[in-house]
């Protein structure tokens, strides 16, 4: 796992080494370019789980060749040869470039961590190193974190079913097994008897997911850090059949402690991914689909802001849907839905790099305003705001707003990422501001 080329979205890879050196390309070797594509091929999709091509697109360039660019999804590729293309949200910093993405992987783990299906709770970011750790390290760490906090606790034993040849009586005597095994060792008793013991099937696939990481890492610190995490593990026997293992884990009250540890372990042991793909081989692909990564981390950080302030706020709203005859269909589910008093407002977060063009809508879908049209009527308000991250292009722009012309109004917010929760501050005070506008 030593041979990494870090992008970020929209970055535009290329296998051809006339253009090694050129700002306007990622260079991969033609061997591992070869390999990309492959995976690129090779994980097709079906109606749940995503399909490569759709953010991972193939083009022609002339003079080029073929060329890779990615968009919408970050996280990392490791393909069968040991090569790994790790892939960064294109975040728009105020002093210009990031040097080695140290802070756009800082922001990135705090916006992964908002997901409620991501694995994480004990994880700290100000003790990782990030910059000198790709996601995949740090992934590891996170799960290293989440042993620790385990030990800490205490691994959960349980009554384990043995069966052995002893030289005392316990439990209950095998009669068939222990005739035909002491026919003559009459000081042997064949029996079956209940141990209390960690060799349980969650510890099983802890010590199995310690023993795989122990040989994937190339980390130091996280290489040490396992060799210390095993001594507890040392009265367990590695899972062998993770998939029967995993069937017999129960997360109840008792292994509450597991329930994190268990995704990720399915995460590495069975090459599972946040993101599901079906591969043919061991390529593995660890990636986050970045539309709902901020919907997730602007609606969390909305709730902390607004909350104080009397708001309501909630997000992925049910209860509304376009046509209620012959039946209730087309349901609308904005990202939050704002409430105070008699008054609502309606946010749908975009992630979406806008132009400043007023004669191109800004970049704006046409779908996307008729969807803001449908809230602002099913929800009976004006006010609608639809949230973009800031971009270089768009970092000093006039504020932005569309009126129909019949009570619905569709406003523009650049939320800045590496000002976080400040730039949602702001947006509290234009929603103090149109109010009082109002009256």
């Amino acid at each position: 796992m030593d041979k990494l080329l870090e992008v970020r979205e929209f970055d535009t890879i290329t296998g051809n080494a006339d253009f090694e050196n050129d700002e306007k390309y990622k260079y991969l070797d033609a061997a591992a370019f070869h390999d990309l594509v492959e995976f690129i091929h090779e994980f097709s999709g079906d109606e749940e789980n995503a399909d490569a091509l759709d953010f991972m697109r193939i083009s022609y360039k002339r003079n080029v060749g073929d060329v890779v660019t990615i968009k919408n999804y970050v996280g990392l590729i490791q393909m069968n040869n040991g090569y790994q293309v790790q892939v960064l949200p294109k975040i728009s910093f105020d002093s210009g470039e990031d040097a080695g993405n140290k802070e756009t992987k800082r922001i990135f783990l705090k916006m992964l961590k908002s997901m409620k299906d991501f694995p994480s709770k004990v994880f700290n970011d100000a003790s990782l190193k990030v910059d000198c750790m790709n996601l995949y390290e740090i992934f590891i760490n996170m799960y290293l974190q989440e042993v620790r906090q385990l030990i800490k606790r205490g691994i959960t034993s349980a009554y384990v079913g043995q069966e052995d040849n002893l030289k005392f009586y316990k439990g209950k005597l095998l009669t068939s097994q222990h005739i035909k095994t002491n026919i003559a060792h009459k000081e042997r008793f064949y029996v079956a008897y209940d141990e209390f013991h960690p060799n349980r099937p969650e510890n099983k696939l802890v010590k199995a997911t310690l023993l795989k990481l122990q040989k994937l890492t190339t980390s130091a610190e996280n290489s040490k850090e396992i060799r210390q995490l095993l001594t507890a593990f040392e009265m367990v026997d590695p899972s062998t059949n993770y998939t029967k293992d995993f069937s017999q884990v129960k997360i109840d009250r008792n292994t509450k402690d597991y329930e994190m540890l268990m995704q990720w372990s399915k995460v590495f042991l069975l090459n599972k991914s946040f993101t599901t793909f079906s591969g043919k081989n061991t390529s593995r692909a660890l990636l986050f689909p970045m539309e709902s990564v901020y919907e997730s981390y602007v609606a969390q950080q909305m709730k902390k802001v607004l909350g104080p302030a009397g708001w309501e706020v909630s997000s992925q709203d049910k209860g509304y849907y376009l046509f209620m005859e012959p039946r209730r269909q087309f349901a609308l589910r904005p990202d939050i839905v704002c409430k105070r008093g008699d008054r609502t407002v309606i946010m749908d977060t975009k992630w979406k790099s806008l132009i400043n063009s007023e004669s191109a809508n800004y970049g704006i879908s046409q779908n996307d305003m008729y969807q803001m049209y449908a809230y602002s009527k099913k929800y009976k308000t004006s006010e609608i705001w639809l949230l973009y991250p800031l971009n270089d292009e768009m970092r000093d722009r006039a504020d932005i707003e569309f009126e129909s012309g019949d009570d619905t109004t569709v406003r523009l917010h650049f939320v800045d990422l590496t000002r976080m929760p400040e730039t949602l501050e702001e947006l509290k005070d234009k929603l103090d501001g149109t109010a009082e506008a109002e009256h």
